[in-house]
């Protein structure tokens, strides 16, 4: 009696797909009858095989050209220099199916092509050598949608992952190790990085840029980055968790970021960054930034505990301008960082320059000033309302020296102060007493009224 099961296996094996009828019965259970390739079939069980590279490319480019994925079987294997073909799709069995990188110049490699898919792989770089060529153990450039979902990504010499140019879904993968960035994207195209662990990387987490000041659109969601240092040095430019730099319109939400050697998240440059809904615990340095050339920035709803600033929204002597920093809560801001103090140092909850609010928030324990208000002459346009600081040296520190121009700092509570709750300074110097009850505070840009000091 010829029956469904027969049929199926008799396509397989006019196909060439199968050896033997039990090993396609076997195949279909595994993929859920969705017509993939089993790896095996042309690709030696990789155990006695030092380099499997140039058949794991025949399946590859066999399975690719006919449409349909490759399903690796559980097993270790070793390849390098893996050129992937335009519509590569390969599968694996999370936690057992291994691909362990040779050290040959780079491992996969994909180039200028409509879509490409990894999933359920553990990928190890071993930590070996990668070409100049090649910027991350999976280098991707020009891929109109790259899919990588439930992955392992271990051991990079350089960046785990580096995508120039590429649009897609990074999403649920586990990156840890990489020498570089766990997620290096740059001039991206409709990206989303979503759901994933990065930790233990040597210079950041996930790192969105771009080469010119552009729109970009990036979203970056639901992460947990954590354990992320400063390999290569300097101030900033490496040990943040997330990093924005010239990429705008960026959507940086629902983060979990702990233990980075600077910043939790960093955004440089990126005009229409909206930072929100982030944990950010134990910073090296400033939690939150919003630095250097920006327009329009929306920093709401975070909790960071444990910082040595907690939120910067600043430089607008470099244009940085515009933002709203609301209903967030800060917490054990410390006056240290990494290096020694510049301009206003350290120990600061919230820090902003220019046309701004800054509504709603709490801040507790910070070892210098509550809020910082512009610095010499660079403040413009502040409005500073409903907001609670308590237990802090100094509450709310507001420049007045010459050229700086309005601000508004009302309905605030100030609670357990150690020194002042507000006071006027010149740079660094206090030039004020106790302002926090002054219908007149002596000078004409700086309005006071309605606080108050419990």
């Amino acid at each position: 009696m010829l029956t469904r099961r027969h049929m199926i296996i008799s396509s397989l094996a006019a196909l060439g797909l199968t050896a033997t009828a039990g090993r396609a019965e076997g195949l279909f259970s595994q993929t859920g009858l969705r017509g993939a390739r089993d790896g095996s079939d042309e690709f030696v069980p990789p155990q006695g095989e030092e380099d499997g590279s140039r058949r794991f490319m025949q399946v590859l480019k066999a399975a690719s050209a006919r449409g349909r994925p490759v399903f690796l079987p559980p097993g270790t294997y070793r390849i390098s220099n893996i050129e992937l073909p335009d519509n590569a799709e390969i599968n694996g069995v999370p936690g057992s199916t291994r691909i362990l990188y040779t050290g040959d110049g780079h491992l996969f490699l994909g180039r200028n092509l409509k879509r490409l898919r990894l999933s359920g792989i553990t990928i190890d770089g071993g930590n070996r050598w990668l070409g100049d060529y090649a910027g991350g153990l999976l280098h991707f450039t020009g891929v109109e949608r790259v899919e990588i979902e439930g992955c392992d990504i271990l051991g990079a010499a350089k960046n785990a992952l580096h995508l120039e140019g590429c649009g897609g879904e990074i999403r649920a993968n586990h990156i840890s190790g990489a020498a570089d960035a766990g997620i290096y994207a740059v001039e991206s195209v409709r990206l989303a990085i979503r759901d994933n662990d990065i930790s233990a990387c040597g210079n950041g987490g996930i790192l969105v840029h771009r080469y010119r000041i552009a729109e970009d659109g990036t979203m970056v969601t639901g992460n947990r980055v954590s354990a992320i240092r400063a390999r290569s040095g300097g101030t900033g430019q490496n040990g943040n968790g997330i990093n924005i730099f010239r990429a705008g319109n960026v959507i940086v939400s629902n983060n979990q970021v702990s233990d980075c050697a600077f910043s939790a998240i960093r955004a440089n440059s990126a005009s229409g960054v909206q930072i929100s809904t982030n944990q950010c615990l134990r910073s090296g340095e400033t939690a939150i930034y919003s630095e250097f050339s920006f327009e329009g920035a929306v920093v709401s709803n975070n909790l960071v505990d444990g910082a040595a600033n907690g939120i910067s929204i600043v430089n607008f002597n470099e244009g940085g301008r515009l933002a709203v920093v609301n209903g967030n809560i800060i917490r054990n801001i410390r006056a240290e960082a990494p290096y020694p103090p510049l301009d206003a140092g350290f120990g600061i909850g919230i820090a902003a320059e220019a046309d701004t609010v800054i509504s709603a928030n709490v801040i507790e324990n910070a070892g210098k000033w509550g809020m910082l208000l512009g610095w010499g002459p660079y403040l413009r346009n502040l409005t500073v309302t409903g907001n609670l600081v308590r237990q802090v040296p100094v509450g709310c520190a507001v420049s007045v020296a010459e050229g700086a121009a309005s601000a508004l700092i009302s309905d605030n509570t100030f609670a357990d102060m150690q020194e002042l709750a507000i006071a006027g300074y010149r740079w660094n110097d206090r030039a004020t007493g106790e302002l926090v009850a002054s219908g007149d505070t002596g000078f004409p840009h700086l309005t006071v009224e309605r606080n108050r000091l419990s």
